[in-house]
């Protein structure tokens, strides 16, 4: 998003304050979705992960208020003005859009920061159910928001923890921290390499553009009833399987050590959902080494082969989602992955510029031959995570 698409997103977001509430926000900030390059269902096991931020964001004008009240609204639904109460908010004590942003208020005061309610309108181009993490920019921006109004200090990771646990214990989705740190700490040009153990973060360049590569991101548009519950059975499974090896978390099965921890499980589906988290974490590493040694093509095959076990490990995939790897890579893309909690949704591919177009053409072709609605393909730009617009 250049200066001039800031400006302006700010100030159709403040337009439209101004239009429901009658008085001027105090502020306009903005944080974004993410896409996931490598590291899929290992946050959630203390893993590793490498995402990077979308230009796509959600905005919110924001101003304080002294009296309790909560009044959230959205320019994206049809829902009107919701009216809670901050001091009186409680787990599901609000649905659909509306839980992301009253959930951040709920963990902030439950973690004793003294937020007595505000005024919000929030405006997202974060396509919704594409699996690029739209929730979580609702609530960073929130969460960012109220922190600049309060004067609460909360660092981005702070402000991340407390964005998940809105998520986890107030909407009830069993997420790990990664959507919500790649939305507070993403910066331009870059991919994030996070240790979801102790959240230390590092910066790794990421400029496609300068090696003549591109990253494009596809969003299938669909989404499978086969997803309902999927994410928390497989955390569940992951769980078991550290209990049966006598460990906190998989992130402590070193992957050198993986065949003799496979022979120690019973249960089959247990034992594929503990090789995909130690292959998946051992995968982030090699994708690091490869950035860092300027072998950006060859973290081609390494997508590729994370998508072999997204699909076949934890079987997370879908018809669509392993068309768009079979149609891309056909079509001369360097490798290509679902990302995301699967079952629909979207992935990634990497590809030379200047083959850009035609794999993009062959994946439409190849949806439309197949009979499913024309997927939405753009590129992946490493941009900003959550700042202040005005």
């Amino acid at each position: 998003m250049t200066a001039g698409e800031r400006s302006g997103a700010a100030e159709r977001v403040a337009r439209a304050f101004r239009a429901l509430y009658g008085a001027e926000p105090e502020g306009v900030w903005a944080a974004p979705g993410r896409v996931n390059l490598i590291g899929e269902y290992t946050d959630v096991n203390d893993g590793l992960v490498m995402p990077l931020a979308l230009p796509h964001t959600a905005v919110a004008a924001v101003s304080r208020r002294t009296d309790g009240r909560l009044r959230v609204h959205s320019a994206d639904t049809d829902q009107g003005v919701v009216q809670l109460r901050a001091d009186a908010l409680e787990p599901r004590a609000a649905t659909g859009w509306a839980a992301y942003p009253a959930g951040v208020v709920w963990a902030l005061r439950e973690a004793g920061h003294r937020v007595t309610g505000a005024d919000v309108h929030l405006a997202s181009t974060v396509p919704t159910g594409a699996g690029l993490s739209s929730s979580a920019a609702l609530e960073v921006v929130t969460a960012l928001a109220l922190n600049d109004l309060y004067g609460l200090g909360l660092t981005a990771w702070r402000l991340a923890l407390l964005a998940q646990r809105a998520e986890n214990a107030f909407v009830g989705v069993p997420c790990g921290v990664m959507d919500q740190m790649a939305s507070a700490a993403c910066v331009p040009g870059h991919a994030l390499y996070l240790d979801t153990r102790d959240l230390a973060v590092r910066h790794v360049p990421f400029d496609l553009a300068a090696e003549g590569l591109t990253l494009l991101v596809v969003d299938t548009r669909v989404k499978h009833a086969l997803g309902d519950g999927a994410y928390a059975e497989r955390r569940a499974g992951c769980e078991a399987g550290a209990r049966a090896l006598g460990v906190r978390t998989l992130r402590e099965v070193p992957y050198v050590q993986l065949p003799d921890a496979l022979r120690r499980l019973g249960d089959e589906t247990v034992r594929s959902y503990v090789r995909h988290v130690v292959t998946d974490n051992h995968r982030v590493r090699r994708t690091v080494e490869l950035l860092d040694a300027g072998d950006v093509r060859a973290v081609g095959p390494v997508l590729t082969e994370g998508h072999a076990s997204l699909r076949d490990d934890l079987r997370v995939s879908c018809p669509e989602l392993d068309l768009v790897v079979s149609a891309t890579t056909a079509a001369g893309a360097l490798g290509a992955r679902m990302t995301g909690g699967g079952f629909g949704g979207s992935a990634v591919v990497l590809a030379e510029a200047a083959d850009a177009d035609a794999v993009t053409k062959a994946v439409g072709e190849a949806f439309a031959a197949a009979g499913h609605p024309a997927p939405r393909v753009f590129p992946a730009v490493p941009s900003a995570g959550a700042r202040r617009l005005r």
